[in-house]
């Protein structure tokens, strides 16, 4: 088998990082309503099809050179040949008829389970049994094949935005779109190639070396501080972690969340920050466990060309935030993280791709202390908390006549990092899911309550 791609840098991380408790695989649950009309034996009839006559595409045909070794500096993706379709789609069933706490608990148990790196690092399970008569497609794959903003484009590739459409193919089964070359963009293997490479890095070590010193100057003033790497407090949150996920899920109409956000200047993901953060302060202070520093966020960023769809590997970058959990009133906690926000996004400000890279793995680098055997829960973390805002339709899909309610995602946490918190958007909605540790993170679904009370919270202190 020939090597159809090496990996990436941060593929390599997403592998390393791979153990019995902290696997690095990320999913979706997605709801789906039945049409009108519908045969008996729908979902049977369709996994039948798809074991039957479908043919898959990259990335969803690689698989790792040496599955034994993930950490093996010889390690690339191949093409797997013999695709087996039946192991990759799978069919589930609720007691009917099933309800959400059910559903929860399923999918929770699923995405405790380690990936087959033998095979392309992927699944799909169909759940039927919902009260309803509804159904529901839980997909998940590691976070080395594609990240979060890909794997969501790529996987509403299988959607339609007409009802009566009844032929789409699933995800895996289409052929990834060509890549557009940008005007600006040197050929390959050329001098000019090379030149620009070149020039890439060296203006991305200016740029990161620059950017280093500001953090360094920030830890030692009180003055528009940005927020550093080890600056996040001891929390409960950032212990070891078992193998076994606790899962729970939260919507909220998008424009409801960002009036509250304009009414303070801030973006709609100062708003998903802030609900973060009361829902914490909440569900920490019951537990007599709030720290008295304010806690820290990791924010993924998306730093791939825009409308660039093609393949897998991982294109992201990462900001640190203060979520202003010592903070009691709503209104200027929410004030305090859109200003911590914006100073952290002014440090990327005019940075190339590499230069986001680069910095990203600078004030990302201390996360491995916590990975040193017995170290989690003893040294500081690097953040208390990953809050994730992965944008997604904006409009009504349908699966083969089954309309799409709702895309929860599910992420990965890890020793020292016992929750994660990713947003989806769809339709106008946005769609929390709450993936957490279930020893670390014990009670998780109150975590959804208190956001959804956190939002009325923020509405009624802005008409005070």
């Amino acid at each position: 088998m020939a090597a159809h791609r090496p990996l990436g840098a941060l593929d390599r991380t997403f592998l390393a990082g791979e153990t019995r408790e902290s696997m690095m695989h990320v999913g979706v649950l997605a709801p789906f309503s039945p049409p009108e009309e519908r045969p008996r034996d729908f979902l049977r009839s369709l996994v039948e099809e798809l074991k039957r006559k479908t043919r898959a595409y990259p990335p969803w045909t690689l698989k790792l050179r040496h599955p034994e070794f993930l950490a093996s500096p010889l390690q690339a993706w191949v093409e797997d040949d013999d695709l087996d379709v039946e192991y990759h789609v799978r069919r589930s069933a609720l007691p009917s008829p099933g309800d959400e706490r059910e559903l929860g608990i399923l999918v929770s148990r699923l995405h405790s389970n380690k990936i087959d790196f033998h095979r392309p690092p992927w699944e799909v399970h169909f759940i039927e049994g919902l009260e309803g008569g509804r159904m529901a497609l839980y997909f998940k794959v590691h976070h080395a094949l594609v990240d979060g903003f890909t794997g969501m484009r790529l996987l509403t590739r299988s959607l339609s935005s007409d009802a009566s459409d009844v032929d789409t193919p699933l995800f895996f089964a289409r052929a990834p779109p060509e890549r557009t070359k940008r005007a600006d963009e040197p050929d390959e293997a050329t001098l000019d190639h090379l030149i620009h490479l070149l020039r890439d890095q060296v203006g991305a070590s200016r740029d990161v070396g620059r950017a280093a010193m500001n953090l360094f100057r920030s830890a030692r003033s009180k003055e528009r501080p940005l927020v550093t790497p080890l600056q996040a407090p001891l929390c409960v949150l950032n212990r070891k972690i078992s193998r076994n996920r606790r899962f729970a899920t939260q919507r909220f109409d998008a424009e409801r969340l960002r009036r509250i956000s304009r009414a303070h200047d801030g973006t709609l993901n100062d708003a998903v920050l802030a609900l973060t953060a009361a829902a914490l302060r909440r569900f920490l202070l019951e537990q007599d466990a709030l720290p008295d520093q304010p806690l820290t966020t990791m924010v993924p960023v998306n730093i791939r060309p825009k409308g660039d769809t093609t393949g897998g590997g991982n294109e992201v970058g990462a900001i640190l935030a203060s979520l202003a959990t010592d903070v009691a009133d709503p209104r200027e906690r929410l004030r305090a993280i859109v200003a911590s926000t914006r100073r952290a996004k002014e440090q990327l400000q005019g940075m190339s791709k590499s230069a986001l890279t680069q910095y990203s793995a600078l004030i990302l680098a201390p996360m491995l202390l916590s990975q040193i055997p017995g170290a989690a829960g003893r040294v500081r973390p690097a953040f208390n908390v990953v809050v994730s805002n992965v944008p997604g339709p904006t409009k009504p899909l349908y699966f083969r006549g089954w309309r799409l309610e709702a895309i929860y995602p599910l992420s990965i946490p890890f020793h020292g990092y016992g929750l994660n918190i990713t947003v989806g958007g769809y339709d106008g909605e946005l769609d929390f899911g709450f993936t957490g540790c279930r020893d670390t993170v014990p009670h998780l679904q109150r975590l959804a309550v208190y956001a959804s009370e956190a939002a009325d919270e923020l509405e009624a202190a802005m008409r005070r």
